[in-house]
């Protein structure tokens, strides 16, 4: 069960409204589902997916960098003309045509601006060779599905490799059991990606009438509960049911430790046994 951690972050709820959980085993196989997928699509036709991938990182980006060229061109330029006036001025003062106060007074103005125009152009700079450096990751994407073409079973390194980190949402109607939960899977260099075959599908008018009926349905059972535990009566239920429910749960262990004695696993006593699943989810 992955609980999420920024709620209990102090302040508590600053990072994160609700303490929310979900279920490693639905989260892993979401994302192994994921990482199928991309990777039966990409086999399909590997010219196109690679310039959807390309595609998809440049969507990504918000900068006119032909524009940008153009504004570095101009900072450059009066970079260079302020350190000729800083020259100048210098010359000057030394020559006694320019009086020490002048003197400083526009050689802080002079040295003020360059100094502006370097940090811009740094800016400039650092935008740019991230841009390049993405369009990189692409390639480096392509090679990491190549990679894996054949791969059957998804294990904790291929898991690793795919992933940077997952995020998951609050569940759509919080109380409710019956309901959806937001997971978003962001790969490593290229970001958050859903190959076109798992994409939502637009509903028919007829499943569009089914899904309203069932939202309603599930309205009407959440309102329900909600009355039910301001009045008192769904503690008194869970109450009642606790030792019931424990039992089923202590039972459903004993039945995995009996499997694994029969493959041969022993664990230590007093000592829990957490396998590795990955990468946890962000929550």
């Amino acid at each position: 069960m992955y609980v999420c951690g920024n709620y209990a972050k102090q302040p508590v709820g600053t990072l994160c409204k609700s303490a929310h959980r979900i279920k490693a085993d639905h989260v892993m196989e979401i994302v192994a589902k994921t990482i199928k997928e991309v990777i039966q699509y990409a086999c399909l036709d590997k010219g196109r997916f690679a310039e959807e991938i390309q595609s998809h990182i440049e969507d990504r980006q918000t900068v006119d960098f032909t524009e940008q060229k153009k504004r570095m061109a101009v900072c450059e330029k009066r970079i260079g003309e302020l350190e000729i006036l800083i020259a100048k001025i210098y010359e000057d003062n030394a020559l006694g045509k320019l009086s020490d106060k002048r003197y400083t007074m526009l050689y802080n103005q002079y040295e003020s601006e360059q100094e502006q125009l370097q940090n811009e152009l740094d800016g400039y700079k650092t935008e740019q060779a991230q841009y390049e450096n993405d369009r990189k990751s692409a390639t480096r994407f392509l090679k990491l599905v190549e990679r894996y073409s054949n791969a059957e079973d998804m294990s904790t390194v291929m898991l690793n490799e795919f992933v940077e980190k997952i995020i998951v949402h609050e569940r759509d109607r919080k109380g409710s059991a019956d309901t959806t939960q937001k997971i978003e899977i962001y790969f490593n260099f290229i970001g958050e990606y859903i190959p076109p075959t798992m994409a939502e599908k637009e509903p028919t008018p007829e499943e569009l009438e089914e899904m309203r009926k069932k939202e309603a349905r599930k309205d009407r059972l959440h309102q329900n509960y909600l009355k039910r535990k301001a009045s008192g009566k769904q503690k008194e239920y869970e109450e009642r049911t606790k030792a019931k429910k424990k039992a089923q749960i202590e039972s459903k262990k004993e039945q995995i430790r009996a499997e694994d004695r029969e493959k041969g696993i022993y664990f230590h006593a007093g000592v829990p046994n957490i396998p590795r699943a990955g990468k946890q989810a962000v929550m």
